[in-house]
């Protein structure tokens, strides 16, 4: 990659809050998978997963107010410790795919989220 299009990576990364640049780009493949196969703008029925530190508690807080900007796509929200140091919050939703994919791009890049993905199927 030239000079500049590493830069920009860099950036992605840093205010992304990703682990390192293979997440990051790991991230923006599976993003774009999503996208294109989801473009016919189905209602759709999914779960978007996040993992993260669970001293981190906001992260909590960022995701509550996404959500709530949301509500009328999401289904419900639960959250579980995985161990003593990391925590999982599913996320269920359902509405036009675009829509589901714009959430969780919200949800997935708040700084500190170590593991993120959206699953979708068809609803009807």
């Amino acid at each position: 990659m030239d000079e500049e299009l590493l830069k920009a990576l860099d950036n992605y990364v840093s205010d992304n809050g990703f682990a390192n640049r293979s997440q990051a780009i790991r991230h923006l493949i599976e993003k774009n998978m999503v996208e294109e196969k989801w473009k016919c703008d189905n209602i759709v029925a999914g779960a978007v997963v996040l993992v993260f530190s669970q001293s981190k508690i906001e992260i909590l807080k960022k995701s509550s107010g996404i959500q709530a900007d949301y509500k009328e796509y999401i289904l419900s929200s639960q959250g579980f410790y995985l161990n003593e140091t990391n925590y999982m919050e599913i996320i269920a939703v359902k509405g036009p795919s675009r829509i589901l994919t714009e959430i969780s791009d919200n949800l997935i890049s708040i700084r500190g989220i170590q593991h993120g993905k959206l699953v979708m199927s068809k609803a009807g």
